[in-house]
């Protein structure tokens, strides 16, 4: 009976310690995240101060920001988030000097993808659901660097999931956060690096002992605006993805590889006195050797 006693203090002293490590990595997450947006609004608390002193400094001056977007999918860096016909928004404050940006980015679709229930052990339909945070600060017109939480939680319910929305687990797979950096070394072209943070949503390799090593990968992008006429711009772009730590990245079974190729053309289709922006995207991923064409039509 005592031996039986220790055995089942042993398990639940073990299981105490894995809790306590759960909740120290997602508190972690959490408190990264939300000291990435503290250093964006200290960096720009002095301009916040002006504003409330003196509101009435420009009249056009809008705080408050909402817009919207109908695709008919969803790209990103090389991957279709989502096959099928979407509508995003978002809602942002920015300051008067334009130098700071907060904001909310979401989407919601009109098709479903098929994700697998292993407690029905079936496949079910579930609609692409996101709901991202995001801040940029604005050093110069050249250099910026912007902070953002990724929450994809399409299908987490549908597959038999519970969702937290605030879960930045290892293995959960639809929340992380990454740092990015761009810089404009012309008018017409942008260097951008994004960085993951800290092995989240499969960032990691599966060591020989079982362990997960995080990768913290890194992408890096190039687009330049190579043509020009009326309200037609067209741009071309490549980015590839790598890891200092690991083979494997968040964007590659792999070793590093060029991801994200392709052109984006963009115009504006005139209803009356109203302009709305359209663009046209052809992405290129070598590894995965896939192609699409995203149609993007700003409504508001």
């Amino acid at each position: 009976m005592k031996k039986e006693l220790n055995l089942k203090k042993q398990s639940g002293d073990v299981l105490n310690v894995k809790l306590l490590q759960g909740l120290y990595l997602k508190t972690r997450s959490v408190v990264l995240l939300f000291g990435l947006i503290a250093f964006v609004f200290l960096c720009n608390s002095n301009v916040v101060a002006q504003e409330v002193d003196n509101p009435d400094l420009n009249d056009n001056y809008k705080a408050f920001t909402a817009g919207g977007h109908l695709k008919n999918m969803h790209i990103w860096h090389g991957f279709v988030v989502h096959p099928g016909a979407l509508f995003a928004t978002n809602l942002e404050y920015n300051t008067r000097n334009k130098k700071f940006t907060f904001g909310f980015w979401g989407g919601a679709s009109f098709t479903t993808v098929d994700v697998y229930n292993p407690d029905s052990n079936e496949y079910v339909s579930a609609n692409y659901k996101e709901f991202s945070i995001y801040a940029v600060y604005r050093f110069s017109n050249k250099f910026f660097v912007e902070a953002v939480t990724h929450n994809n939680y399409t299908g987490v319910e549908e597959r038999g999931d519970v969702l937290h929305y605030w879960s930045y687990d290892k293995t959960q797979g639809y929340n992380f956060v990454d740092l990015n950096f761009g810089y404009n070394i012309t008018d017409n072209t942008l260097l951008y690096l994004a960085t993951i943070l800290a092995g989240r949503s499969g960032d990691y390799e599966v060591q020989t002992d079982g362990s997960l090593k995080d990768s913290w990968t890194h992408y890096f992008e190039i687009k330049s605006k190579v043509w020009q006429k009326n309200d037609y711009n067209l741009s071309l772009f490549a980015g590839g993805a790598w890891s200092f730590f690991t083979d494997k990245t968040f964007y590659t079974q792999g070793a590093g590889n060029v991801i994200n190729v392709g052109a984006a053309l963009s115009k504006n289709i005139n209803i009356g006195a109203y302009k709305m922006p359209v663009e046209v995207t052809a992405m290129w991923n070598p590894e995965q050797e896939k192609t699409v064409l995203q149609l993007d039509i700003t409504l508001f």
